[in-house]
């Protein structure tokens, strides 16, 4: 089902989906009625979010008594570890894959955590490697939605509201209070989860772009209802306050024959974003290249953006055509989905990440400044390139992780070493 942010209705089964009314007094089939709410009941209508669930058994079925439990790898902010610098401009190879079964939930690597779980601000980031399915094991967060950039490898999403497989090139927003299951389609699976603890993701507004361009809301797709009436012993595992408790239940929680709502899980394809730019001099602002932002409580600064680097022409005139060097309030995480970055030609492969945390220096190393600075500047395609930014305005904290077991590039620092001193007093030397 097209758009994002619509008001869907969808049904498993004919005539499951109550008409005109949310709680009549009986369901058909035999379903409860139940509400999922992503927003407070009170916010603004168009801010609210909510979705009527017709379910075999309501949640309180699907949960019991809880126990602790330890994923290791998986942090929340504030994790701040006293023996790790996160001050300096870091660069990651791949973090390979190993012959370990890992799930969705045993194979999530943070990087680094910024802000606060427990007061729902901030963000986490985190690398995904996924050997195997999860077998009659569910989960959902109640601490944050889930944006999904895959790398390599196909998942399927098999959640309440129906299912979602997702490749690289596309992206999934999985909603907070969500229950879904991970399954392996192709793998080794390997790729990138922003973790947003705080407003919802929304598009951008576009001001003088006007209607068009950028991510438009038709090609955001939601699953269409689905449901599985199993009874066999089933884990829950539940994110809640940066901790993780299972509960054990006797079926599968994947229970929803219709709803209708617009909290909802969506894909959004990346190869469909139209990027728009510069036609005639000068380089826009990364923030012309925004998919996805979630705000914060300071009007213009995202507590995170989403920002893609697709390919594009190139036409500006007179003009140094890659990022320019510059210090930004916001920390800058990137990864590679696959081709070559135009600022960093060496050393930024696809599955790589680099961090260039809250007013940090930095920009292109000199093979791209020497090619960008004397290059015939045509009309030019950056083809075969797909990169993306997670930016916050908080800065991001590198885990343990991250620092000593990831494979950190030590001379990332160095490609900037060659830069050469340039200037000349003489009047009228360029």
């Amino acid at each position: 089902m097209p758009g994002f942010g619509n008001d869907f209705e969808t049904e498993a089964l004919p005539g499951a989906l109550p008409q005109g009314m949310n709680s009549p007094q009986k369901v058909n089939y035999g379903l409860y009625g139940e509400q999922l709410s992503g927003t407070a009941f009170t916010a603004p209508s168009h801010q609210n979010e909510r979705t009527w669930c017709y379910r075999i058994r309501p949640s309180v079925k699907h949960s019991g008594r809880y126990r602790k439990i330890d994923l290791p790898y998986w942090k929340s902010a504030p994790h701040v570890d006293p023996d790790v610098v996160s001050l300096g401009q870091c660069r990651w190879d791949p973090v390979p894959h190993s012959d370990a079964p890992l799930t969705w939930l045993t194979g999530m690597r943070t990087m680094t955590t910024a802000g606060d779980v427990n007061i729902q601000v901030g963000m986490a980031s985190h690398i995904y490697l996924v050997t195997e399915s999860m077998q009659d094991s569910y989960f959902y967060s109640a601490d944050s939605e889930l944006l999904v950039v895959p790398q390599e490898g196909r998942l399927r999403f098999c959640t309440e509201l129906g299912v979602i497989d997702l490749e690289p090139k596309e992206i999934a927003i999985l909603p907070r209070g969500l229950i879904y299951r991970v399954e392996l389609l192709d793998g080794p699976a390997r790729g990138f989860v922003c973790e947003n603890y705080g407003q919802k993701f929304e598009l951008p507004g576009r001001g003088p772009i006007g209607a068009n361009c950028m991510a438009n809301r038709r090609d955001f797709k939601t699953p269409v209802a689905a449901y599985e009436d199993r009874d066999v012993r089933s884990t829950v595992t539940i994110k809640w306050c940066g901790q993780f408790h299972e509960t054990e239940i006797g079926h599968s929680p994947l229970d929803v024959v219709a709803w209708h709502g617009n909290y909802a899980p969506c894909k959004y394809d990346l190869r469909t974003y139209c990027p728009v730019g510069a036609v005639l001099f000068d380089h826009p602002d990364p923030s012309i290249f925004t998919v996805l932002t979630a705000p914060s409580g300071v009007e213009g600064t995202a507590n995170i953006d989403f920002v893609l680097f697709r390919e594009r022409w190139m036409v500006a005139e007179n003009t140094f055509r890659p990022p320019w060097y510059h210090k930004n309030v916001m920390s800058e995480l990137m990864g590679n989905i696959y081709g070559q970055y135009d600022a960093k030609p060496q050393g930024f492969v696809p599955g790589g990440m680099s961090l260039h945390n809250m007013m940090l220096p930095h920009g292109p190393d000199k093979t791209a400044f020497e090619g960008a600075s004397n290059a015939d500047l045509k009309a030019e395609k950056l083809d075969n390139t797909m990169s993306f930014m997670f930016e916050t305005r908080f800065p991001q904290h590198l885990t343990r992780f991250a620092a000593k077991e990831a494979p950190l590039q030590d001379d990332y620092i160095d490609c900037w070493e060659s830069l050469e001193k340039k200037f000349d007093g003489t009047p009228g030397v360029k």
